[in-house]
């Protein structure tokens, strides 16, 4: 079973994300503090991470660049969930590395279809293609 990390300082929305993908055949683990990402991903050791963008501390652009930036990290496809839906902010975040992007409010449909298309991106040796493909599937 594939594993997902949410990254999201709303209660609320993992528990509704973590419902989403749990129907959907995934096992999930909720992280409230995105101060707290690498060391939860060591624990962890999702197949995917779902970040939200707006957060304390440290944002979602932030964590995924930083991800994308760590060689232990960087092939672990990250899609950014998010209420900044703006072309500039999906373009900002493929900057930052993000292999999709997803726009709040959504359907359990495009929240999984962002995942199983990262997922097969990732299967696929993550070509820049592939992950091109995630990150307009959902526009």
């Amino acid at each position: 079973m594939k594993k997902i990390l949410i990254v999201d300082d709303s209660q609320a929305e993992v528990h509704l994300i973590q419902t989403m993908l749990q129907k959907g055949g995934f096992q999930t683990v909720g992280l409230f503090d995105s101060t707290k990402t690498e060391e939860t991903i060591e624990e962890v050791r999702p197949n995917v991470i779902l970040l939200d963008v707006v957060m304390p501390q440290r944002n979602g652009f932030q964590v995924c660049r930083d991800l994308k930036g760590h060689q232990a990290y960087s092939k672990i496809p990250v899609i950014l969930v998010t209420s900044k839906a703006a072309p500039s902010d999906r373009y900002w975040g493929e900057q930052q590395g993000a292999n999709g992007f997803v726009a709040k409010p959504f359907t359990p449909e495009e929240l999984l279809g962002a995942v199983n298309v990262a997922l097969e991106a990732q299967a696929n040796g993550g070509s820049r293609n592939a992950n091109e493909r995630a990150v307009t599937t959902l526009a």
